[in-house]
């Protein structure tokens, strides 16, 4: 029976690799990815086309690989510019090479987190939303949004000049757009309804 429940894991796994390996090959920095281990390498790069931001435990725990083997193929792809990483707290994350700007890297490591991604995405969707709305909105307490909008506010993703305003609004609604399906069902159905958020201007 352990065989089996071996043999199913590993064709699993291998699907999951081929399938991110074919978004990575067919990248633009698949030139990049080399060398007797490029699929893995690939199946990373096309991961993260898909879920920028993500952090170790994450990239290593949805690719099903060791942690020897993702921390390895990491370095190497971070070696090559196939890739970036930039510290978050306590998380190193991955993006691909070259893409995103300084912003937009703040940015994705806020929306990695669930608290402050719901507190965004309640923002955009309503713009004049209260301390008190957006806790009502995200499950947490008044004070939780209160430091998390200072966080949000020293990482230059927030004002609290009057009220809480979204700073480049429109790039973070494309971010969470872009990407929806890496974020859940929230970031989800705020695509769905993106082209009515588009021009928001506060």
């Amino acid at each position: 029976m352990s065989d089996e429940v071996g043999e199913s894991v590993d064709t699993e796994k291998r699907a999951t690799l081929r399938r991110f390996a074919a978004l990575g090959a067919a990248g633009p920095l698949s030139r990049l990815v080399d060398g007797p281990s490029s699929s893995t390498r690939d199946a990373i790069v096309g991961y993260l086309s898909t879920t920028p931001g993500a952090h170790f435990s994450k990239i290593r725990d949805d690719l099903s690989l060791g942690t020897g083997e993702t921390q390895h193929h990491l370095r190497r792809l971070v070696e090559s510019g196939a890739i970036d990483s930039f510290r978050d707290g306590e998380y190193r994350r991955y993006v691909e090479g070259d893409r995103f700007s300084e912003f937009e890297l703040v940015a994705l490591g806020y929306l990695r987190r669930e608290t402050p991604r719901g507190m965004l995405i309640a923002l955009l969707r309503e713009p004049d939303a209260t301390g008190s709305t957006i806790a009502g909105t995200v499950g947490v307490s008044r004070p939780t949004v209160s430091t998390y909008a200072k966080e949000l506010e020293g990482a230059g993703l927030l004002s609290r000049e009057n009220g809480y305003t979204v700073k480049q609004p429109e790039t973070v609604l494309t971010l969470l757009v872009r990407y929806a399906d890496s974020f859940g069902p929230a970031a989800t159905s705020l695509a769905a309804e993106a082209d009515s958020l588009v021009r928001y201007d506060p």
